[in-house]
């Protein structure tokens, strides 16, 4: 571990030591160390937030054109080094490797489009309902913003972050997941020789409760952006609206996947295995809950289970993987524990629901299906975030419907049929922020809104240009020449 290569925090145009370091591991084989990353200490947010503070003013009227062209820049070489920056997601978080390029490509895409949303911004000029007085509507950067982001998509969401904060005129420092710190230290690499003025854009690299907490709790954060757990969010909007800093959160979801008797079998049966079983179920738009309707339930899960036999599990690296392993020993131990939880509440368990052994030693779990269940178990009820689904079965589409909306999450749900009553329906009537037709719940666009309702998110949309919501404040001035 002496011979692996150190990583270093990003403050103020800066490359600054750590305290202390910890080893990035693979989670495909628990032998080979990626790199030691620096853990940054109060000291080192303080200085990474007084940096973002200072650089604000200059950066907030920095020239548009030169903003586009940097954010441009790093889209363009995220692209160029796509299969070598894949690589080193695979490696770390465990996606397989034509899954981790593909988020990759996602990354360098939506940095340039906030190239292009650099030069679209625009206002409105209103009449006013007093004589001889003109009101002009703008926007402005929030100002400083620190973005919190996850393990189970370690370039795509910190991209998503950076890049509309940066292309408003917000300074940002960021704090990726502990588990994954490479691929945010890899874009940070790229951003500083992008052309950003220094302290515009600052990585701190370390423990949540203590750089997280930090950032959160600073006044000189106007904003928070957050994607993670439930608790952890629930938490940062109280800490945000208490000092009235402005918070955007996404956190957990529990999709329902509803397959009706007119549905085509074989659509039915590789979406269901897309939304569940690949990225190893570690998405927060899978579906762990698949609801059927009784005409096809029989021959659903029939299908289902041979279609996951056919599921290979490996190496994220290895050519032929389908699903790699999942990202950590602590997530194992949740998703084993929710296996149990299953076999206890007396879902029978259809396939998987045991660790695998491959060429190295990982994090491998097989992916498990459990049916028979009822919509009142833990594992219909709670997130599990791994491999693991379960199939309960329905009378008809309002019954579907109706348990689909029972859940105290709403970030994406699906719907397999062919008729298009059915369909525009539930369109209509689902209580999600994203709502797919045929298609598996896991799988969205960067140009598009993303975000859920209930205790899924909180806040502005995130993507798109929808973004500007969150890192943008609204400004109203009247004039009388």
């Amino acid at each position: 571990m002496t011979d692996a290569k150190r990583y270093e925090n990003y403050i103020d145009g800066q490359w600054v030591a750590g305290k202390h370091y910890q080893a990035n591991i693979n989670p495909s084989d628990l032998s080979d160390v990626i790199g030691e990353y620096a853990q940054a200490d109060a000291s080192q947010v303080e200085a990474a937030i007084a940096a973002a503070r200072k650089a604000f003013p200059a950066w907030s009227t920095f020239g548009i054109q030169a903003r586009a062209d940097a954010l441009e820049k790093v889209g363009l070489e995220i692209l160029a080094r796509r299969e070598e920056l894949g690589s080193l997601l695979a490696r770390e978080e465990g996606k397989t490797l034509p899954e981790a390029i593909g988020e990759v490509t996602r990354a360098g895409n939506i940095f340039k489009y906030f190239a292009g949303e650099c030069l679209r911004q625009a206002g409105e000029t209103l009449q006013s309902v007093r004589p001889g007085v003109s009101v002009e509507v703008t926007r402005e950067p929030l100002g400083v913003i620190g973005l919190i982001t996850p393990w189970n998509f370690p370039i795509a969401i910190p991209a998503w972050k950076i890049a509309p904060a940066l292309a408003y005129g917000n300074c940002v420092v960021i704090k990726p997941a502990d588990q994954v710190p490479g691929c945010a230290w890899a874009i940070a690499e790229i951003i500083s020789r992008a052309g950003f003025p220094a302290g515009v854009f600052n990585l701190v690299m370390g423990k949540g409760r203590e750089v997280g907490e930090a950032i959160v709790n600073d006044k000189r954060v106007d904003g928070v952006s957050f994607t993670g757990s439930v608790g952890v969010g629930r938490g940062i909007a109280a800490t945000c609206v208490g000092r009235q800093a402005k918070v955007q959160l996404e956190m957990g979801g529990k999709n329902p996947q509803i397959i009706l008797d007119d549905a085509d079998l074989n659509t039915a049966v590789e979406l269901a295995t897309q939304s569940a079983f690949y990225s190893t179920g570690q998405r927060c738009t899978a579906s762990s809950r698949i609801i059927v309707t009784e005409g096809i339930y029989d021959r659903f899960v029939e299908a289902m289970i041979e279609r996951i036999k056919k599921i290979k599990v490996g190496s994220a690296l290895e050519q032929g993987v389908d699903v790699g392993p999942v990202v950590s020993q602590a997530q194992l131990d949740q998703d084993l524990k929710y296996i149990e939880i299953g076999k206890q509440e007396g879902a029978r368990l259809a396939c998987g629901g045991e660790r695998v052994t491959c060429g190295t030693e990982g994090y491998y779990l097989a992916p498990t299906l459990f049916v028979d269940s009822t919509a009142d178990m833990r594992i219909s009820r709670e997130e599990i975030f791994g491999p693991v689904a379960n199939v309960v079965k329905v009378k008809d589409y309002d019954e579907a419907l109706a348990m689909a909306n029972d859940t105290e999450f709403g970030l994406s749900a699906g719907i397999c049929t062919t008729s298009l009553k059915y369909a525009n329906h539930f369109k209509r009537h689902s209580q999600a922020g994203m709502v797919m037709v045929n298609l598996p719940t896991a799988g969205v666009d960067y140009h598009v809104p993303f975000g859920g309702r209930k205790g899924s998110s909180y806040g502005p949309r995130e993507q798109g240009r929808y973004a500007q919501e969150f890192y943008t404040t609204v400004k109203t001035a009247y004039e009388k020449p």
